[in-house]
């Protein structure tokens, strides 16, 4: 076991320092404990994010000794056609948004230790569209993260690989994601961020062979032209592990969120204190192909005077064909998210999704984790190098046919506390494929074909007098990173 402190030993004539020491014990063994989740969708963004570079190594000659900064300057542009988007408050219709998003990142590391300091601006625009301007898509020239930072490099010592094991403390703005990002996530499709404002600490890192986050945030409530402002009525704390080395074929992380809202006007005079506990389970079974992601959350507590009593389960079973040159992976996955099982009883069963993003529930943004039961098939391969695609299909219920189902008809008319519209809400057909053109400039292309449900039909038919029977969704998107361009 190393020591944990960075004194250098005496070996065979040499000054070993004790991490290069653990790397010389162990060489067949890989340099970081972690492991990257297979399932679908669930691949949390890097810190900082994958758009930035440090500036040594953008291949910018006048830069090749700034080590000390990271940089990004990052575009995106999607081009939306949605036909009779069910989240949207009338039937029918044809919409064809233009989205633009800009993100620009600058951070200073190692230069001041341990002091370090982070700013991310983000421009989110929407253009062409028949519909209300909203938040969802825009959020003009806004500071999405600025922070300082201590950070000690090895402040508990090192793990049995070499790995420091750092400690850091932040303090400002932020944005990240945690777990399988359904309840702690950027939302990176949408063209806004989810980020908070307050103090989030670290013990140890990804590589580790184990690690623990603390979060004690304010959401900031997305203001489109105006600066963001901090939620003072709610925070948002979380403890989350991460342990890697109890086994090959497993990373265990437990965790703990609480959302803690007071009663103010701007709230409905809502009043809540949703406490919740979980446990994620992912790996691959060694070399067989076979991966799997499980994950269970249980919320209680007070909501608006009512017991709170939720849960959510998700499960995804994969196998990827390795010895093809495609390494196509097919799926199964499901995911069961509990609703308010009686509108007239003193207890609420509506799981609270916390600060997760719809995306991997469902490709049109139509899902998000409340009162559903959402099995799904999904295959993935690479015909050519660099071409990734993907597709599949899902079938949604509600759990509870007497709660709602959230995004219908943009949340007026999406509920019927007698049950008598049914619980399908429907299925759908999704394609996708990723590829990037020049080492800067990478595109995204998909379609998404939504059958609707008795439940959703019957609810538009109650709000509009009418209703459709399918949605299509179509988008391309183009992504440029301009330090990439250098290289």
């Amino acid at each position: 076991m190393l020591r944990k402190t960075a004194l250098a030993i005496v070996a065979g004539g040499f000054l070993i320092h004790p991490a290069q020491q653990a790397v010389a014990k162990s060489e067949d063994e890989p340099s970081s404990y972690y492991i990257e989740p297979g399932s679908y969708g669930t691949k949390r963004e890097t810190d900082p994010p994958s758009y930035v570079r440090n500036l040594s190594k953008t291949g910018i000659k006048s830069t090749e000794d700034i080590t000390w900064l990271d940089a990004g300057l990052d575009y995106r542009m999607r081009y939306e056609r949605r036909d009779d988007d069910l989240r949207r408050p009338t039937s029918g219709g044809l919409d064809e948004p233009l989205l633009l998003r800009t993100r620009a990142y600058l951070g200073i590391k190692n230069i001041l230790d341990p002091l370090r300091a982070v700013v991310e601006f983000e421009d989110a625009r929407r253009y062409n569209s028949q519909f209300d301007r909203d938040n969802r898509d825009i959020n003009e020239f806004e500071l999405i993260q600025g922070y300082a930072e201590l950070h000690f490099k090895d402040a508990l010592g090192y793990d049995d690989r070499g790995n420091a094991r750092p400690a850091f403390i932040r303090a400002g703005r932020m944005a990240f994601e945690f777990l399988d990002r359904r309840l702690i996530g950027l939302n990176r499709w949408r063209n806004t961020t989810n980020n908070f404002q307050g103090f989030r600490a670290s013990l140890g890192q990804d590589a580790n062979d184990w690690a623990l986050d603390l979060l004690a945030l304010q959401p900031l409530t997305r203001l489109m032209t105006d600066f963001d402002k901090p939620n003072q009525d709610q925070w948002f704390s979380a403890a989350i592990g991460h342990w890697r080395q109890w086994s090959d074929i497993v990373t265990i992380e437990p965790y703990y969120m609480a959302l803690r809202q007071d009663a103010d006007p701007s709230n409905g005079n809502r009043k809540r204190d949703i406490h919740g506990t979980g446990l994620r389970l992912y790996g691959w079974v060694g070399d067989t192909g076979v991966n799997y992601d499980l994950s269970g959350m249980y919320q209680f507590g007070r909501d608006d005077g009512q017991q709170h009593d939720a849960y959510m389960v998700t499960a995804e079973l994969g196998y990827t064909f390795k010895q093809h040159p495609w390494k196509p992976r097919i799926s199964a996955f499901y995911g069961h998210v509990s609703g308010d099982k009686d509108p007239n009883d003193n207890k609420n069963n509506r799981f609270e999704r916390f600060f997760g993003f719809a995306r991997p529930w469902s490709s049109d943004d139509y899902m998000v984790p409340e009162n559903l039961i959402a099995p799904k098939v999904k295959i993935e391969f690479e015909p050519i190098k660099g071409l990734k695609i993907d597709g599949g299909y899902s079938a949604f219920w509600l759990d509870s046919d007497t709660d709602r189902f959230r995004n219908l008809l943009g949340g007026a008319n999406n509920r019927d506390q007698t049950g008598n519209s049914g619980d399908f809400l429907g299925h759908g057909l999704d394609i996708r494929a990723r590829y990037n053109l020049t080492p800067y400039l990478a595109a995204n292309v998909g379609y998404t074909h939504f059958t609707f449900g008795d439940f959703t039909r019957n609810r538009q038919e109650a709000a509009n007098g009418n209703s459709s029977d399918d949605s299509d969704f179509v988008y391309v998107e183009l992504s440029f990173n301009a330090l990439d361009i250098f290289q």
